[in-house]
């Protein structure tokens, strides 16, 4: 059993802003050193952005917390420089199982396409995945980049100004006084900067509520995500089993709506459950436990003037369908260029405010899935629970009926169809790769696509030639062409051809698709680079 979340990492220490005679100001600040806060400090440092994290803690969280961990956000982490550690440490899965009662009704695979570099999913603990997020982070340190962390400061107080942020800061030597151009909260679910801020959520809580239990034991059950629908051993609620590293298994129970959280949770009370589930001769010993209601929630705006919320900290979703995590990496990586390109002063202001919009559109479409899950899953009346078990009952035989069943439709990454930084769209060209969409990976000559993609604007060329370099009002745009010969699996040309003979892509530095054409055309390129940054 792992204890790295006993360890302090970044234990509280003095620093040289707390002897200043004037607050000291920084140019970014994030709050929380989760997996989101580090995430963008990560990718402040890589692209030369000075970036302090704070933090009231000094080591990983307790409890593994978020397991499934998706694959645009592995993408991203390999843009970020650990996506290896991850995967390497992770339970890779691609399939699932859905049972009812105690037949199995339909399994599903969730990457049924070859030419990917990384999986559907991994399920790795939190812990794990926020050491190697700030391993990551240490070794920018050590290569010289312009990034801090401190443990044991504890942000009590944030004043928004005109043009930056007031901060008081309290650490065991006292409180002290921060300024920064740029805050980012990304301190959870119940944050801290929100509500200090007078600040709230809108959305739904839904009526119910679910025991989480991690617990290390030896089995053979198969690298799968198992669900349950009404099992014997939990009538009338759900279930569901996965595997983790280190032979650490996350179940999670249906318990219902009018509980004791605290007494429900007691070993005394958790474990005749575990055991009702998985026999009473199977030995196993709990890691972590704990209850959660399934929530839908948003954050109105994400951006209020200098300060800015991403992941829990400006929305919530049900765990069912790794979404919470997952869609806050996405927040990010969706942010830390636009605000780089603001900072040099090659975007307006006004480009945080597509920040905003994007990734507004995709809390809404998270949540948009979770409920329904959430709906499915807890039916609110006899004629819905009616509904959801006939087509269980029929998903069993007939193809057409599995569509319907939502167990928790997992997380996917979210396409900005109609977003105001959207350029031009050829016809012919592949749906699945429209401007708004994340790169598809495909393996290409030496590698893979999206290796040769990211942090920066590219102009992506297939059986076509762009310059090598471009610049436009400042902003460099970098050439990648390649052909059908680099192509030996046929993944690029079914992605990002289709039919047509040659195709110009521009993408953007988070490896979305600015705009496409089937040929190169100087003039259009520029105007959707402009488009793409906020200056048209």
């Amino acid at each position: 059993m792992s204890k790295i979340f006993e360890t302090p990492l970044y234990p509280y220490q003095r620093s040289a802003d707390q002897d200043a005679s004037q607050p000291v100001r920084h140019p970014v600040i994030v709050i929380g050193a989760g997996p989101i806060g580090l995430g963008a400090a990560i990718d402040l440092a890589q692209q030369d952005v000075p970036v302090l994290v704070l933090d009231d803690n000094d080591k990983v969280s307790w409890g593994s917390r978020a397991i499934c961990f998706a694959k645009r956000p592995l993408e991203i982490l390999d843009r970020l420089g650990c996506g290896d550690p991850m995967v390497d440490k992770g339970v890779v899965w691609n399939t699932g199982k859905v049972f009812f009662d105690e037949r199995q009704v339909y399994g599903f695979n969730l990457l049924p396409e070859e030419g990917h570099r990384r999986p559907a999913f991994i399920n790795l603990q939190q812990y794990y995945f926020e050491l190697y997020l700030y391993e990551r982070l240490r070794e920018l340190e050590a290569e010289g980049k312009p990034v801090q962390i401190r443990g044991g400061n504890k942000v009590v107080s944030v004043t928004p100004k005109d043009d930056y942020v007031a901060l008081t800061v309290d650490t065991p030597d006292g409180p002290y006084q921060l300024e920064t151009d740029w805050l980012i909260a990304c301190d959870g679910a119940g944050s801290p900067t929100r509500a200090m801020m007078g600040l709230d959520f809108i959305g739904r809580v839904f009526e119910d509520n679910f025991l989480i239990a991690d617990v290390v034991m030896k089995a053979d059950f198969p690298t799968e995500r198992w669900f349950w629908f009404d099992p014997p051993f939990n009538r009338n609620q759900s279930a569901l089993l996965h595997k983790q590293p280190d032979d650490v298994w996350r179940i999670d129970l249906q318990l219902g709506w009018d509980i004791d959280k605290e007494e429900e949770k007691k070993p005394e009370n958790v474990i005749p459950r575990l055991k009702a589930m998985l026999g009473p001769d199977v030995e196993f010993d709990l890691e972590w436990v704990s209850i959660y209601t399934f929530q839908c929630r948003r954050m109105e705006k994400f951006r209020h003037g200098r300060v800015i919320f991403a992941g829990d900290a400006a929305h919530q979703v049900s765990p069912f369908g790794a979404r919470g995590a997952n869609s806050g990496l996405q927040d990010t990586d969706n942010l830390i260029w636009k605000l780089k390109l603001v900072m040099d002063g090659k975007a307006p202001e006004s480009l945080l405010d597509t920040y905003d919009w994007e990734r507004v559109y995709g809390a809404d479409e998270n949540i948009l899935n979770s409920s329904r899950s959430t709906d499915f899953i807890t039916p609110k009346s006899e004629v819905s629970r009616q509904f959801r078990d006939a087509v269980l009952d029929l998903s069993e035989t007939y193809e057409f009926a599995r569509p319907f069943v939502n167990s928790g439709r997992l997380s996917v990454p979210c396409t900005y169809d109609g977003s105001p930084l959207n350029g031009p769209d050829a016809a012919g060209l592949p749906v699945r790769t429209r401007p708004g969409s994340p790169a598809v990976d495909a393996p290409v000559s030496g590698g893979w696509l999206l290796d040769r993609l990211g942090d920066k604007f590219q102009l992506l060329a297939i059986n076509t030639e762009v310059p090598a370099n471009l610049e436009e009002g400042g902003i460099a745009i970098e050439g990648l062409s390649l052909s059908t010969g680099d192509d030996p699996s046929g993944a690029l040309k079914d992605r990002y051809l289709g039919k047509a003979a040659s195709a110009v892509y521009l993408m953007r530095p988070d490896q979305h698709v600015a705009a496409r054409w089937t040929a190169y055309d100087e003039t259009a390129v520029r105007a959707a680079l402009n488009t793409a940054t906020g200056r048209a």
